[in-house]
Parts: C-alpha cells; sequence; structure tokens
C-alpha cells in the first residue's frame, strides 16, 4: 500500500509549485484580498440598486460570491500549511475591514469617523494577540 505525502509537506510544496513568485506566507493573504473584493461587492454593492427586485440582486451576489469562493477556499487550504485556523480568521476579518473601508470611501461615498478608526485599532491589536508565542 502507498502512504500519502504528510498533509503539511505536501500542501506546503503545492503551494509553492502554484505561487510562483509569490511567497507562502503571502500567497493566503493576496487570495484572501482579492476574494474579499468579491465578497464586499457581492455584499454591499447592491446598495446603489435600491430600486432592483430583491430577487435580482440576491442572484447577482450569488454570481459574484462563487469567485470569492473559488479564492478563499484554497486561501484557507494553502493558508493552513503556514498559518493556524485562527491566525487565518483573524488575517481574513482585517483583510475584510480594509477592504470594505475603501470600498465604502469610494463606491458608496461614505465618511469614516474618529470612532471607525479606534475600532480598527483595536481590532489590530487583537490581531497582535493571535500571533503572540504559545508559551
Amino acid at each position: 500500500m502507498v502512504e500519502s505525502p504528510p498533509a503539511f509537506g505536501y500542501q506546503h510544496s503545492r503551494m509553492n509549485e502554484l505561487s510562483g513568485s509569490i511567497p507562502p506566507r503571502w500567497l493566503p493573504i493576496v487570495l484572501l484580498t482579492c476574494s474579499n473584493c468579491f465578497m464586499t461587492v457581492a455584499w454591499y454593492g447592491h446598495l446603489k440598486f435600491k430600486n432592483s427586485p430583491l430577487w435580482k440582486v440576491i442572484l447577482v451576489s450569488w454570481g459574484i460570491a462563487f469567485f470569492e469562493y473559488v479564492l478563499q477556499v484554497p486561501a484557507n487550504r494553502w493558508g493552513n500549511a503556514v498559518y493556524s485556523a485562527t491566525q487565518l480568521k483573524i488575517i481574513q476579518e482585517v483583510i475584510t475591514l480594509c477592504v470594505f473601508v475603501g470600498f465604502a470611501v469610494i463606491y458608496l461615498g461614505e465618511r469614516i469617523r474618529w470612532n471607525h478608526v479606534a475600532a480598527f485599532f483595536c481590532i489590530i491589536g487583537a490581531v497582535a494577540f493571535t500571533f503572540l508565542p504559545k508559551d
């Protein structure tokens, strides 16, 4: 019987093979950033089309969200060869907020207030705690 390669080694080598020139630590972050661009448009892009029927908005959003998953699933699978699941989730949330802020300002024309910035720094603090040594 042939043994399958260890999960970490296989995922890590597969990630290197598919990433080209992107270092393994950065590939999940790049993919999650691209994924979040699709997610943000799927979730919030319809807010400029409030007169469109809800069923159409839902179908269009699902279509856009498909591409989010095409990027997010590999990002998490390959990223788990480098980061823990908890670290990936925290990274994802920071990326989500960064992408959303840009989208809200540029596309939706919203203003970011001081309390939004303060909340963002609290989340950055959570990221720092997540990456502290395990001891």
